[in-house]
């Protein structure tokens, strides 16, 4: 009879693990159909998905309006709960095209209790949806919200609609799977960090209606190789928006078009007078810049790694060099700082590392930390400066022992005593009031004389000498 009775309960057990893998193999069969759902009422998703198919769908479709509470539903659908976990949803593609964001329902996040707007992707609305691979927003959307879309990795193909205008801070950050992204014309501003580590993302097209982009919006975007920008204006009035275009903290041999026309020289029109931060940023393309008379400020980066760049024209109205303005900028190899410029920022010519000779005029008031940082092949400076100014580490990781420093005549004991500028390995007095044309004097004789780098010559060599004579002056003489 026991044997019986143990036999049944066996049997019994049997049966009822056989069902719960059954039941288990049916509610882990994915529904790979495009599952459309068409809401009469917003906030009933939830309803109508139902918790058996929830974490089964991989295709839908939205058809009507939605609220927060439906919106819970889909991150859940797409891996990601209201406070960030990971769900076992497997949603990759989600189609809004006919849906409509509305008002109203349960908060989809709980940082700061995220509820939703009418016709606008709130902040985190889809913040950690890694399943997540093709989504299709609403055409009513007006703007994107702060890191609604940060860490969906997996997201390859995404349309945006065309009368967004704002992109939020850290929007699309870790979206590693973007390769290509053209931003509607309406968009007028995008935040900080709004595409950070996006480093699947190869090209990028910005159009002029963009008035602000945040600091590191593409920073670290990896493989980035192609920028174009669609501008509508003249040049003139797309250079004097006076907005950081572009930021991007990679070297990856960036090529920038505008209107499909490659960046390789460029001549700032007449009438611009300020150029934008990081206007120019990273053209490695670009080889000669001309600016124009009416210059008189030039923004933070705005030749940020132009290493190409082996010519440059600066304007005499210049008077401010903005922060890390031209750092970066290998090509160069001589460079005049314009009579007129009182401000020099903060790594503004930092890691120059072919410039060899160096003009400072005595209007420069105020050299920036780390000015000429790394400008490890400077064997030239020029200054005019009656009494030494401070320099502070404007010269850091530079070889001042085997530079020559060029200094107004009977100042150079003045510069020998001064903090810095006694380090350098020669300091020599000159005359800074201009380039005689004569390759010798006929009233006073030739002690030495010396190229602009400072190497000793045995006599007149063609091009720029630094002659030193007998009654203590020293000279510019152009020798052709």
């Amino acid at each position: 009879m026991k044997q019986i009775i143990k036999r049944g309960s066996f049997f019994t057990l049997m049966f009822m693990l056989l069902g719960c893998l059954s039941l288990y193999a049916a509610d882990n069969d994915l529904i790979t159909k495009q599952f459309t759902i068409n809401l009469k009422e917003d906030g009933t998703l939830p309803d109508r998905i139902g918790n058996s198919r929830k974490y089964r769908i991989t295709n839908l479709k939205i058809i009507g309006e939605i609220n927060g509470t439906d919106l819970r539903m889909i991150r859940e659908m797409a891996g990601s709960i209201s406070y960030g976990n990971s769900t076992d949803g497997k949603l990759s593609v989600l189609d809004l095209s006919e849906a409509k964001i509305v008002e109203g329902g349960d908060y989809y996040y709980n940082y700061n209790y995220c509820y939703t707007s009418n016709d606008v992707i709130g902040s985190y609305a889809f913040s950690g949806c890694s399943v997540l691979t093709s989504l299709t927003l609403p055409a009513g959307i007006t703007s994107i919200g702060d890191y609604a879309f940060a860490g969906c990795s997996g997201l390859t193909s995404l349309t945006l609609p065309a009368g967004i205008t704002s992109i939020g801070d850290y929007a699309f950050w870790g979206c590693s799977g973007l390769t290509s992204l053209t931003l509607p014309a309406g968009i007028t501003s995008i935040g900080e960090g709004a595409f950070l580590d996006c480093s699947g993302l190869t090209s990028l097209t910005l159009h002029d209606g963009i008035t602000s982009i945040g600091e590191g919006a593409f920073l670290d975007c990896s493989g980035l190789k192609e920028v174009r920008f669609c501008i509508n204006d003249n040049l003139d009035t797309y250079l004097t928006k006076g907005h950081p275009y572009i930021y991007i903290d990679v070297d990856c041999g960036i090529k920038y078009y505008i209107n499909d026309k490659e960046i390789t020289s460029i001549e700032i029109p007449s009438n611009v007078t300020t150029l934008g931060h990081y206007v120019f940023q990273k053209c490695s393309g670009l080889t000669s810049v001309t600016l124009p008379a009416g210059i008189t400020e030039i923004g933070e980066g705005a030749f940020y790694r132009c290493s190409g760049l082996t010519s440059l024209n600066l304007s005499s109205s210049i008077t401010k060099i903005g922060e890390y303005a031209f750092s970066g900028c290998s090509g160069l190899t001589s460079l005049t700082i314009p009579d007129g410029v009182t401000k020099i920022g903060k790594y503004a010519f930092s890691n120059c590392s072919y410039l060899t000779s160096l003009t400072i005029p005595s209007s420069v008031n105020s050299l920036g930390s780390c000015a000429f940082q790394e400008c490890s092949s400077l064997r030239s400076i020029y200054v005019s400066w009656p009494t030494p100014i401070y320099a502070g580490d404007a010269f850091y990781n530079v070889y001042i022992k085997n530079c020559t420093l060029y200094v107004p005549q009977g100042t150079e004991l003045d510069y020998f005593l001064a903090d810095v500028w006694g380090d350098f390995g020669n300091i020599v007095e000159y005359d800074p009031t201009g380039i005689d044309k004569v390759t010798t004097s006929t009233n006073v004789e030739e002690v030495s004389r010396y190229s602009v780098n400072g190497q000793r010559l045995v006599g007149p060599t063609k091009g720029l000498n630094i002659v030193k004579y007998s009654d203590g002056s020293v000279k510019k003489v152009a020798v052709e």
